[in-house]
């Protein structure tokens, strides 16, 4: 379980929240249900913002109840998302908590391994706890 009572929010819509924690990483709380591109875009790009603006390069992706990626997500995750640490300048590195779903799974699994072929560094946990230590030992 995440343990996010008192951490600042730092941009929220119908995707999930940001949250700012005080150990340098952001952590991204995915919502459960059916997304809109303009809100996913939206969200991804404040995340980008917040991981520019507080010079930080990881994140705990909690994924445990999203949907499946629609192939249009998928698209713009490969053509614009997975560039990010090319904008921070710096190797991103993500702790990810696993969708529920098994077919938002596959697509993670999926996206994952083209991220391989970028600078994306990223380990993927059923525990939180686990996962927040994995980001503090990580440069």
């Amino acid at each position: 379980m995440l343990l996010l009572s008192g951490l600042p929010i730092y941009y929220q819509n119908a995707i999930g929240r940001l949250y700012e924690h005080p150990d340098g990483y952001v952590v991204v709380d995915y919502n459960a249900g059916s997304r809109l591109k303009p809100d996913y875009v939206a969200f991804l790009q404040h995340l980008e913002h917040l991981l520019k603006r507080r010079g930080w390069n990881k994140m705990l992706a909690n994924q445990r109840l999203m949907a499946p990626f629609t192939e249009e997500e998928r698209g713009w995750i490969r053509g614009q998302w997975l560039t990010v640490s090319h904008a921070v300048q710096r190797e991103m590195v993500a702790a990810v908590l696993l969708p529920e779903d098994v077919f938002a799974r596959l697509a993670i699994s999926s996206l994952m391994q083209d991220a391989r072929e970028g600078a994306l560094v990223y380990r993927v946990f059923n525990d939180a706890q686990v996962a927040a230590a994995w980001l503090r030992q990580v440069q």
